[in-house]
């Protein structure tokens, strides 16, 4: 294979790599490692990092793409699909089947009718059997057993998989803090350890058990029913993933440069530069948002059907509209935490160390690099774990209106609006709008869980109020 990098698969892994150096930076600080460590201690925050971390799992798993090999020339050099795939595609390859068009989950048959030549040569109308879903049965009388008993299986497989990861974990965890594996094992099924062990392996055991039902039925059956052209639903869902994480994340990174220089600037600095940061974020903020959006969005669709030689594929071109949607809604989103940003700076540069050390000629980058940032920190912590489930909805209602992710692209925002018009068949098709809904819904409520826990933790004043 050969190996292909993507301009958003490089800033998602520029992202991690911020976010490793601000995790090693947080250790050696106590005023940083404090509040996390209250967070690891709710039960809540724990489980919804779990969660999230699944979610980040797939994500990267979407983002290490690559064209794979199709044959040797006859002078032995090797020849690579112009086709993009990622390793999730090659993970997700068994339920990867496509039928002729809808078919509900778990089903044996089609979901509409048609014309079917039977064993006399005669038409009538009924509902073929799938080609792919419940293709192994021979006698349908099976059909409910063979499902009970896959799943079941596939339950049981990946709860196998959990208890042996999880004494691994506890036996690290007993050798680390050397104590004995059953005393510890104890206190975790108790509840008595510090960190939340029962409840992240609870978290655990219900993502094992969920990889194994998917890895054992998904073969098998279509779990979630097909789409009107027959692609596999869950395929679609779990592949929409990585483009609700990219808009949460990559916006979060055009953001905060814009979000810190200019508000950071803005407080210390005061006067004509305070006056022009005021004027530009105000101006921003009285056009509204979907506008701006729009505007750009429309410019760089006219631009790429103008310029559709500079894209090698479709993929390509998804990736760039991707990123442009991304930098759009950062360019867009950054002033509401510029003005958080510039009023506690505003109160910052009057406290008396400040003032001491602009009366001793310390540089202004000095006092904003060690003084200003590291105590606007915890503004900056909860503007971004707040604000990203925001932007994972932002992206469904921008895709809904047609603005938004090329239609190419896996995501939820075109699940839900090709599932629209869904809604109106007799009866309804309904388990693409619900995949949709239940994938993005399990994203945003973990993310604001665990948001929840980051402000209480990192909010200075509920910090007073609790130690009071």
């Amino acid at each position: 294979m050969e190996i292909v990098l993507l301009k958003t698969d490089f800033l998602l892994f520029v992202l991690l790599g911020l976010i490793a150096c601000y995790w090693r930076y947080a250790a050696t600080r106590a005023h940083l490692s404090a509040p996390w460590g209250q967070v690891a201690e709710r039960p809540m925050a724990m489980a919804a990092a779990v969660v999230l971390a699944t979610f980040l799992i797939v994500a990267l798993l979407d983002s290490m793409h690559f064209h794979p090999r199709v044959a040797d020339s006859d002078a032995g050099q090797a020849r690579y699909s112009s086709q993009i795939k990622s390793v999730l595609d090659v993970v997700l390859t068994p339920i990867k089947n496509d039928e002729k068009t809808y078919s509900a989950p778990l089903a044996a048959h089609s979901f509409a009718k048609e014309t079917i030549e039977g064993p006399d040569g005669s038409a009538v109308r009924d509902y073929p059997r799938l080609v792919h879903g419940a293709s192994h049965l021979k006698d349908l009388d099976s059909h409910r057993r063979d499902v009970i008993a896959r799943t079941l299986g596939g339950v049981l497989a990946g709860l196998l998989a959990w208890a042996a990861l999880a004494a691994i974990a506890v036996a690290l965890l007993a050798k680390r803090a050397e104590l004995d594996f059953k005393n510890l094992l104890r206190q975790i099924m108790r509840g008595e350890s510090s960190v939340p062990w029962r409840v992240i392996l609870g978290a655990v055991a219900v993502i094992f058990a969920l990889i194994g039902f998917v890895a054992t039925v998904g073969p098998y059956y279509h779990i979630l029913g097909t789409d009107k052209v027959g692609a596999d639903v869950l395929y679609q869902g779990i592949k929409s993933v990585r483009t609700g994480l990219l808009i949460g994340t990559l916006t979060t990174l055009v953001m905060l440069p814009f979000a810190i220089v200019m508000g950071v600037a803005a407080g210390y600095f005061r006067g004509w530069v305070d006056d022009a940061i005021q004027y530009l974020y105000t101006t921003l903020s009285s056009i509204p948002g979907i506008l701006l959006i729009a505007a750009a969005a429309l410019m760089l669709e006219a631009y790429m059907n103008t310029h559709a030689d500079d894209f090698a594929n479709l993929a390509a071109r998804a990736d760039v509209r991707l990123l442009a949607i991304c930098m759009i809604l950062g360019v867009t989103t950054w002033t509401g935490l510029c003005r958080l940003l510039r009023g506690e700076t505003l109160k910052l540069r009057e406290i008396e160390y400040i003032q001491a050390a602009s009366a001793f000629g310390i540089q202004h980058s000095v006092i904003l690099a060690r003084h200003i940032v590291p105590n606007i920190m915890h503004i900056i912590m909860i503007s971004i774990v707040l604000d990203f489930s925001g932007l994972v909805l932002a992206e469904a209602v921008l895709t809904y209106v047609n603005i938004g992710v090329d239609p190419s692209m896996e995501s939820w925002g075109n699940m839900i609006n090709s599932a629209r018009l869904e809604l109106a068949r007799d009866p309804a098709v309904w388990w693409s709008l619900v995949t949709a809904v239940t994938f993005m819904f399990t994203l945003v409520l973990a993310a604001n869980i665990f948001a929840d826990a980051v402000r209480d933790a990192f909010d200075p004043r509920l910090r007073e109020m609790r130690a009071s």
